[in-house]
């Protein structure tokens, strides 16, 4: 049994909102459960619900004209996807599917959108969820453009790192991602090989641990300070 109160204050997009504004969202919100590979909503579809997982992993991902999917990111337990809530109208721009059997909570847009005007204390938190995310997806596309492969993997661990946390701030801890090298490759457009070998010097270099299925950073701020030092 799902308890939304408590899926809810786990996300870090909520923790802006005092306990009240969190029992007033529960009853408007649903569960849906979903199998492995089963979509959660298609690209082009109305963004009409935020969505906060409350178990399982969930794909990001788009589609080309002949059916080739190209998976852009995996969300575990307690992140959030539809940031085009706060742009009523728009269609979502990607895709989800169910990574694995995978429960989520969904709250109206228009509900969420007026519970922070009921309650505005949690706009400082909202728009630094956001503002993190656009400043994580405009560093990728200049690394992309003008930096090697080793900047460009590490860049995008960070990147992987901060949507699982929520767009939360950066903590000392661990952070897991539930990726192997061949969802790393097909992210970026890499052969398998190349991003096996970056991944095995940020292993070297104590950055990373390598397990099956997951990689885990270690330590953000080291990463980061890593690849600001590199020749890449």
């Amino acid at each position: 049994m799902i308890d939304v109160v408590e899926v809810l204050r786990a996300c870090p997009l909520f923790a802006g909102f005092p306990d009240v504004a969190i029992s007033e969202a529960a009853p408007h919100a649903r569960v849906r459960r979903f199998g492995k590979n089963e979509a959660v909503y298609e690209k082009g579809e109305p963004q009409v619900w935020l969505c906060v997982i409350a178990s399982g992993m969930v794909r990001i991902h788009s589609v080309n004209a002949q059916g080739r999917e190209a998976m852009l990111i995996v969300l575990d337990q307690g992140a959030w996807v539809g940031d085009a809530v706060f742009a009523p109208g728009a269609g979502r721009v990607y895709g989800a599917t169910a990574h694995t059997d995978a429960e989520i909570v969904e709250l109206p847009g228009e509900f969420f959108r007026g519970l922070m005007a009921r309650y505005p204390q949690s706009y400082p938190v909202v728009l630094d969820c956001i503002s993190r995310r656009l400043w994580s997806a405009m560093t990728l596309i200049e690394e992309d453009a003008l930096r090697g492969t080793l900047t460009r993997i590490g860049r995008r661990l960070l990147f992987l790192c901060d949507i699982q946390r929520g767009g939360g701030k950066a903590g000392a801890g661990p952070v897991t991602i539930a990726l192997t090298r061949e969802h790393i490759a097909n992210m970026m457009g890499m052969t398998r090989q190349g991003v096996h070998q970056t991944l095995k010097r940020f292993q070297e270099e104590g950055l990373i641990e390598l397990g099956y299925g997951f990689i885990t950073v270690t330590d953000e701020q080291a990463l980061s300070a890593f690849l600001d030092t590199s020749l890449d």
